[in-house]
């Protein structure tokens, strides 16, 4: 390759992510996953389109996939909060092992009867768009004022059963028929075991390290972290693990650590995380050849309606029943169950592994997942309301950063006072602080002054907090608790009690 050659590349590239990001408003508006834009952009530039790029390459096309899938991966489980995600753990974990099972076989079962697959291509295909995709649902659920439960068993099942729907499809891509369906089963287990424990491992060492271990530049705490999580997934998958499972709860480990400059490294983390769906995106539309799609539109159709109206949510009812969940979540979480990217990459490992029909199934899932992406995306809100199950008025989270003063054996938050915080109106000496921190700096409209005991908070402020070690977490938490219930937190429930002796 020429400089000049180069210089072309580059510039159809930064071209590209321009649009794309230019695309996320529109996305943004209409509701819809920014995946479909993005598959909008691929199929533009392909064989079909104005860019005419020949591009057939699936196995180049999976490995690029799988790598983007560890960056989203990732960013969800960074951006994922703990105490949302723990009381739907094990709800979510049947969802993604059990209601996985469930929704493969009924799929199948409708494949092979309604359209006439074989039953080895049904199994394939039920395998793969069985899988929720993290990308999809990340981007639609934080949008969208849900109940915790529900977010929480969500988000916990889109991360979740990646893992055993790509152990199930490389199982049915093998040659010969898949014997000894409890020997697959127990395959499974110990994957996903091996996966979570490694997954654990890895991102609890971590957060130790990075607390521990004072970075000369904050810059380094985004690449540090995201470095992490790459490692989990690589030693999961080395062990013969599930690496996809390790690298998710690593990340969820690292985003609930309280780690330095958070607000930085959650940032960074976001924007690889765009760059790894634009790019994982536009490659899988160039892959698709559209003039192809024709006879494969109304099997699409067929599969994806058992799918969304039979197979969904039978293995919603199913796995969450025994939990007590009330009917009416039940109902969202059976529309919500997005597909995206996912699906799609899986795809592409019957085209790798040289099935006979993979891409007729590759087309199938292709056009599945962009006909009901368009169906699900924008109706998930109009669904949410009309269960009675949107929370308005709910006030934002605090992004409080935290940069370590070492020889002050303490640590310097900043935060921004949000547009709907209850903070708003609340003087300085009614935050209650802990003994060891105070706030010292007050930035408001450009001009920075140190506050007094009387100083009134507004929207918008920057508040720099100066706090020792022992108190920091309780800091924190007081802070986030005026901010979600005014200065009658204590009162209201939420939390951040101080208790002065």
């Amino acid at each position: 390759m020429t400089v000049h050659h180069l210089n072309q590349l580059l510039f159809a590239c930064s071209l590209v992510l321009l649009v794309a990001v230019a695309a996320v408003r529109i996305s943004s508006r209409s509701g819809l996953p920014s995946l479909l834009v993005y598959l909008g952009i691929g199929v533009l530039m392909g064989s079909d389109g104005v860019g005419n790029i020949h591009f057939d390459n699936a196995e180049m096309t999976q490995v690029i996939g799988y790598a983007a899938l560890v960056v989203i991966l990732a960013e969800g489980g960074l951006g994922t909060k703990w105490k949302e995600v723990r009381p739907a753990l094990p709800s979510a974990s049947v969802l993604a092992t059990v209601g996985v099972a469930v929704s493969v076989g009924a799929t199948a079962a409708g494949a092979h009867y309604l359209v006439g697959l074989e039953w080895r291509q049904a199994f394939i295909i039920g395998a793969v768009v069985s899988s929720t995709d993290a990308a999809a649902v990340f981007s639609v659920l934080r949008k969208i004022p849900l109940p915790s439960r529900v977010t929480g068993t969500l988000e916990a099942e889109s991360g979740f059963n990646d893992a055993p729907v790509v152990i199930l499809v490389v199982a049915f891509c093998q040659a010969g028929p898949v014997e000894h369906w409890y020997i697959l089963l127990a395959e499974i287990v110990l994957e996903l075991a091996i996966g979570a424990a490694l997954g654990l491992a890895v991102g609890f060492l971590g957060s130790w390290g990075l607390k521990h271990v004072a970075l000369p530049a904050s810059g380094l705490y985004p690449i540090a972290v995201m470095a992490i999580a790459v490692t989990a997934y690589a030693a999961g998958a080395l062990a013969h693990g599930s690496g996809f499972l390790a690298v998710y709860l690593a990340s969820m480990v690292l985003g609930n650590a309280k780690l330095p400059h958070w607000p930085a490294t959650r940032g960074f983390a976001e924007g690889l995380g765009w760059i790894a769906q634009i790019g994982m995106f536009v490659l899988l539309g160039l892959l698709v050849t559209p003039h192809e799609l024709g006879d494969d539109v109304v099997p699409a159709l067929i599969i994806g309606l058992v799918l969304t109206m039979a197979a969904r949510p039978l293995s919603v009812v199913l796995s969450l029943t025994p939990f007590r969940v009330p009917w009416q979540e039940q109902a969202l979480m059976s529309w919500a169950g997005l597909r995206g990217a996912v699906p799609i990459i899986l795809a592409t490992i019957p085209m790798v592994s040289g099935v006979e029909g993979s891409r007729r199934l590759f087309n199938i899932v292709f056009v599945l997942v962009v006909v009901y992406t368009l169906v699900q995306g924008p109706t998930l809100p109009w669904l949410a309301r009309k269960l009675r199950l949107g929370e308005e008025g709910a006030a934002s989270d605090l992004g409080i950063e935290s940069a370590p003063l070492e020889r002050l054996r303490g640590h310097l938050l900043s935060l921004t006072i949000p547009d709907d915080s209850r903070m708003h109106g609340v003087e300085v000496g009614e935050l209650r602080l802990p003994p060891g921190a105070a706030v010292t700096l007050v930035v408001r409209d450009g001009k920075s002054f140190v506050p007094s005991p009387t100083t009134v908070l507004r929207h918008g402020d920057e508040l720099l907090v100066v706090s020792t070690d022992p108190v920091r977490d309780q800091a924190e938490r007081r802070l986030r608790a005026v901010t979600q219930g005014g200065k009658l937190a204590d009162w209201l429930g939420t939390g951040g009690r101080v208790h002065r002796h």
